[in-house]
């Protein structure tokens, strides 16, 4: 019975994980969207490129700006790629241990 009761818990962590680690999900790919749409504009702008520090719009050099969002492009993609590694050994070793709950209540049964 408290190797149920552990199982139980063992999984609601596991769930509360995969909850957070799809949030995580969801902002990092918020934030690649906005990366790329900026990216998109800074290569067909023809005038003046300009970057908000803060509280401040400071002029910056288009090729800068260029390098800096190709560059959080792919720290973004390295860790949206993490977070489907963390994702899929999370959803694995839940379902490993629903099958051993499951395994528990057949018995029971």
């Amino acid at each position: 019975m408290e190797n149920q009761d552990q199982k139980l818990q063992e999984m609601q962590i596991l769930e509360q994980s995969l909850q957070n680690i799809l949030m995580q999900k969801q902002v990092f790919q918020l934030e690649l969207s906005e990366a790329n749409s900026a990216l998109k504009e800074v290569k067909k702008s023809k005038s003046e490129v300009y970057k908000i520090i803060g509280q401040l719009m400071i002029k910056k050099d288009s090729k800068e700006i260029e390098e800096e969002l190709k560059n959080k492009e792919k720290l973004l993609a390295l860790r949206l790629d993490h977070l489907d590694k963390q994702e899929s050994s999370i959803t694995e070793k839940a379902n490993k241990l629903k099958e051993e709950i499951m395994g528990y209540l057949d018995k029971k049964e």
